[in-house]
């Protein structure tokens, strides 16, 4: 049954409450993050900060330094886009214990419009130095993932949609920062996507078999540190990659791994994202659609070899 990953987030909160550690931070989001249900079970290490998310970052950063493992959560556009200058300067310069949770993310935000629509956040996150970036495909995935960056000694950044996704893994799926994953194998071309996209990825996958076209899905969460070995060994085997990401296709999933490729073993590349382009308005799948970002834009960008 398809979940929200912010459903997961807040579920997750709650069941790592026996952590003496955890202090989760709230921006006056928390209803729409699910961060609430934390609050719900464990109010003494809940800080509600308002709508102050540079204060925020900044309050995570000490508290990390109190050997506290502060959870620093709102909309992604706010905690990688207005507390930038704390991410990078505090946080990350200190390479200090937080994590950075954004639950609302790509154009999947729907009707909040472009303005609350963070289609560059993986690229802001991905430049800064010290910084692990992670963006899960699916609920397990999202609870894996939690439970990794709570686990790492370090700043992390997760990504966490708002919509409810199909679900890929099952319960016995193991996540580990650094590694990628082969969901599905094919010699005549690989599809790397994360977050998302990996469901529609599949979904292509299966059409295109139907045509005689044999892809491999390969499933990157963790953008950074990315799994270089992984993406050398599928473009080896395929010799053509196309890339999936509900992100802007400059600084994303696709360009890390052409920095890769370009240098390792080159290959020819097709972009699924959004075109360096807002987002805006309206209905999550209506917005995937117009920005291109269905399985058949993937099978589109696959033919096109």
């Amino acid at each position: 049954m398809p979940k929200a990953m912010r459903d997961v987030f807040g579920e997750t909160l709650c069941e790592l409450k026996e952590n003496p550690k955890i202090v989760v931070l709230d921006a006056d989001l928390g209803s729409a993050t699910r961060a609430l249900k934390f609050k719900d079970v464990c109010p003494e290490r809940f800080l509600d900060i308002g709508i102050a998310e540079q204060n925020m970052v900044g309050i995570a950063a000490g508290l990390s330094t109190c050997d506290m493992i502060p959870i620093a959560t709102t909309f992604s556009v706010f905690i990688t886009g207005r507390a930038f200058d704390q991410v990078r300067n505090t946080v990350a310069h200190g390479n200090l214990n937080v994590k950075l949770v954004g639950t609302h993310n790509g154009v999947c935000v729907g009707y909040d419009g472009a303005t609350h629509e963070a289609v560059e956040d993986i690229a802001l996150m991905r430049s800064v130095p010290n910084m692990v970036v992670l963006v899960p495909a699916d609920a397990k995935e999202t609870e894996m993932a939690i439970k990794a960056a709570i686990a790492y000694k370090g700043p992390v950044y997760l990504r966490i949609s708002r919509i409810a996704v199909p679900d890929i893994h099952g319960d016995d799926y193991k996540f580990c920062i650094g590694k990628g994953e082969v969901l599905r194998d094919g010699t005549d071309v690989a599809i790397i996507s994360t977050g998302i996209m990996t469901s529609r990825a599949i979904e292509a996958a299966e059409i295109l078999l139907k045509d005689g076209v044999h892809a491999s899905v390969v499933n990157i969460c963790s953008i950074k540190p990315i799994d270089r070995k992984l993406i050398v060994e599928v473009a080896k085997r395929t010799k053509r990659i196309v890339t999936v990401e509900e992100h802007t296709i400059i600084g994303g999933l696709g360009s890390a791994v052409s920095e890769i490729l370009s240098v390792e073993w080159p290959v020819p590349i097709r972009f699924v994202g959004i075109n360096d382009e807002f987002g805006t308005s309206g209905a999550p799948e209506v917005l995937l659609e117009k920005y291109k970002l269905t399985a058949k834009d993937i099978i589109r960008a696959v033919k096109s070899f």
